[in-house]
């Protein structure tokens, strides 16, 4: 029978599967699995460097940071396999859509997250570590500034769960391009 993580694991891949993302290389694109897999050994590592962090939370809520946001997937059934907590992480890395600018969306998760067990923190941490290597070939250098900008604010909101995490951020944050 598999563990959490496993079963974690195998509904993401199924509901992502048929989603791509963009790499820097025009015409290229990889399937978004890449990009939870990438999050999750993020996830893993900081592991090493925090024993106290509850392993199943952080991990099954970096597999599963996207699903609500990105697929068909439901609260309802990821409580139902996972339970109330790792629903709770994950909604608060969820967007919502309906606030009306990015800002505000981002905004609203930082304080859910905020109000959530550190390891919520932590996979959003991850998640812009990741999501900070190159960025696509279309994008403007407005772009490029404004996601270094919204990294900045990630990092000064949730910094504190993790020096090791927090170091990272920073460190991809100030390597990332703006031209």
């Amino acid at each position: 029978m598999p563990n959490l993580l496993q079963k974690a694991w195998l509904l993401a891949a199924h509901h992502h599967e048929n989603q791509r993302y963009n790499t820097p290389i025009e015409g290229l694109t990889l399937p978004y699995l890449t990009h939870i897999g990438a999050v999750l050994i993020e996830a893993q590592q900081a592991l090493h460097h925090h024993p106290e962090f509850d392993a199943d939370l952080l991990l099954c809520s970096a597999v599963l940071h996207d699903t609500l946001e990105d697929t068909d997937l439901t609260p309802d059934q990821v409580e139902t396999t996972f339970g109330k907590e790792i629903l709770t992480g994950v909604r608060a890395l969820t967007k919502d859509e309906n606030l009306p600018s990015k800002r505000e969306q981002m905004e609203d998760s930082l304080q859910r997250i905020l109000a959530a067990p550190p390891e919520i923190a932590a996979v959003k941490l991850c998640d812009r570590i990741n999501n900070l290597s190159p960025p696509p070939h279309y994008w403007t250098p407005t772009k490029k500034a404004a996601y270094r900008e919204e990294a900045q604010l990630i990092l000064d909101q949730l910094g504190h769960v993790s020096t090791y995490l927090s170091q990272r951020l920073a460190g991809k944050i100030a390597a990332y391009p703006t031209s």
